[in-house]
């Protein structure tokens, strides 16, 4: 078997700058995949509250209206949150109103005619809001109602 130098021998050299080359441009085409998929990770939804400007309603008979409730719903630093729907219901789950918040996070809402459970003489109006990018926020207890 003939020696061969492979420093001579010029045949292991041909197509490797070309093998070089393409190799590189898909390892970089890998990487900037996994770099995209990084950056472009959703976030994890976040908490999101709502107030409003009452905090009991008391009703003269078996039934009733709430009156106007000025809604207001914001994240954990405190802002407004646009565009989040809002449903309300009454203590008795019968009567229910639905709104989208402005950009100012608020939304006024009337529940007309509620009423109370039978045999219960206070009970509380629950809130539901939604909005993409926050979790879902439920409060059973939003607004208490009694029976006067």
């Amino acid at each position: 078997m003939p020696d061969k130098n492979i420093i001579q021998d010029e045949r292991a050299a041909i197509g490797l700058p070309i093998r070089m080359v393409v190799l590189t441009i898909i390892g970089m085409i890998g990487f900037a995949v996994i770099v995209s998929a990084i950056v472009n990770a959703p976030t994890a939804p976040r908490p999101m509250y709502a107030t409003s400007n009452v905090t009991s309603i008391t009703l003269s008979g078996e039934s009733g209206n709430t009156g106007i409730l000025e809604i207001t719903v914001s994240n954990f630093d405190g802002e407004p949150i646009g565009g989040c729907n809002v449903v309300l219901r009454d203590p008795s789950g019968t009567v229910a109103a639905g709104g989208l918040t402005d950009s100012s996070g608020q939304v006024q809402m009337q529940l007309m005619n509620i009423s109370l459970p039978i045999g219960k003489r206070e009970g509380y109006i629950t809130i539901k809001t939604m909005a993409d990018g926050y979790l879902e926020n439920n409060d059973e207890h939003f607004v208490k109602v009694t029976r006067g």
